[in-house]
């Protein structure tokens, strides 16, 4: 492997994904510790799904839905992380999604942190973060301008952005969320952190 000290790391998520939202709350600090910063990609998994062929795991009440509920909670009790399982799940994030760029054009620290509140919203909050007014009430909270984000959250040029963002990670292989690439290695999911400090620790192996 390459020397790849600086790469960024890539996290691909969905807003609506439990485990996408343990891994927003945790991959920034380990990827700091180790002298990593960390590009967000919030994408879309009807998307994903439909072009995989792949189906949500959590569909109708199998067995697997079941433990899957679970795991949800027991997970973020292991992590430390406050969850609350939403009264409506999943629901589309596109609006979300589209803000997060929008705002990562401008101040992609400032769309980090929206990025963690519409999370907390959702999976602690239990609030519709599939609503636009929600996402600018969200926004709002750090002094985004409500009327301008609104305008982005329709424009041709963000729906394209959103569009080209679950394109490119179709193209980099992700199938789910949270799904990582980290110098050019695939992580999927929120209980793979220890693999990936060994990784940013040794340095590959």
């Amino acid at each position: 492997m390459a020397d790849s000290a600086n790469t960024p790391i890539d996290f691909y998520f969905d807003f609506s994904s439990p485990y996408g939202y343990l891994m927003a709350e945790k991959i920034d600090a380990l990827a700091a510790r180790y002298g990593r910063s960390v590009t967000w990609h919030p994408v879309l998994l009807g998307i994903i799904f439909q072009a995989t062929g792949s189906r949500p795991p959590v569909v109708g009440a199998s067995s697997k839905a079941s433990y899957m509920f679970h795991d949800f909670a027991r997970s973020a009790r292991h992590m430390g992380i406050p969850y609350n399982m939403p009264s409506r799940f999943p629901l589309p994030t596109q609006n979300a999604a589209r803000a997060f760029y929008w705002l990562a054009g401008q101040d992609i620290a400032l769309a980090k942190q929206f990025a963690l509140a519409v999370y907390r919203a959702f999976f602690v909050a239990d609030r519709d973060i599939s609503a636009p007014e929600t996402v600018l009430e969200i926004a709002a909270e750090f002094g985004v301008d409500r009327d301008k984000l609104g305008a982005a959250l329709q424009s041709p040029e963000i729906k394209a952005r959103l569009k080209d963002e679950v394109d490119a990670a179709l193209q980099a292989g992700v199938f789910g969320s949270p799904h990582l690439i980290i110098d050019g290695e695939a992580f999927f999911g929120a209980d793979r952190l220890p693999q990936i400090e060994h990784w940013l620790e040794s340095g590959g192996f």
